[in-house]
């Protein structure tokens, strides 16, 4: 009746008076309100979505489907689906996405690269399995 792949929600949160050292490894949502000393991914090929807020501050790659940033990013950060940078939203380092959405006020302090080829792995693999 209700189909979840199509629409993330948040599974798990990172509080404000929460700081992690290491990776952060997640499946489904994940809201991001402390600091993480680490690189934040993903899984792979899974429907995802992160959010960075106002207070969040991130030292590490970030790599998931669907990014929202309003804190900070210290790091490379890959982005498969749609990346939104909202208003006070600022990263240092370099931005590969697909699709973009960036409000005024936001800050980018790298290369931005736009990835037309998300989906070309697959289709790699796809052609494998035919011949």
């Amino acid at each position: 009746m209700f189909n979840r792949k199509a629409k993330s929600t948040i599974d798990s949160l990172i509080g404000s008076s929460t700081s992690i050292e290491g990776d952060v490894h997640f499946k489904g949502g994940l809201r991001i309100d402390g600091n993480v000393k680490g690189n934040v991914v993903a899984e792979p090929g899974e429907t995802s979505v992160l959010v960075i807020s106002e207070s969040a501050k991130v030292e590490g790659d970030v790599r998931v489907a669907h990014l929202v940033v309003n804190g900070e990013i210290s790091g490379n950060v890959y982005s498969a689906e749609l990346l939104e940078l909202q208003p006070k939203a600022r990263i240092t380092g370099d931005v590969n996405y697909k699709a973009l959405e960036m409000h005024s006020g936001a800050l980018v302090s790298g290369k931005l690269t736009h990835e037309q080829n998300v989906a070309e792995p697959v289709l790699k693999l796809a052609m494998s399995q035919s011949a």
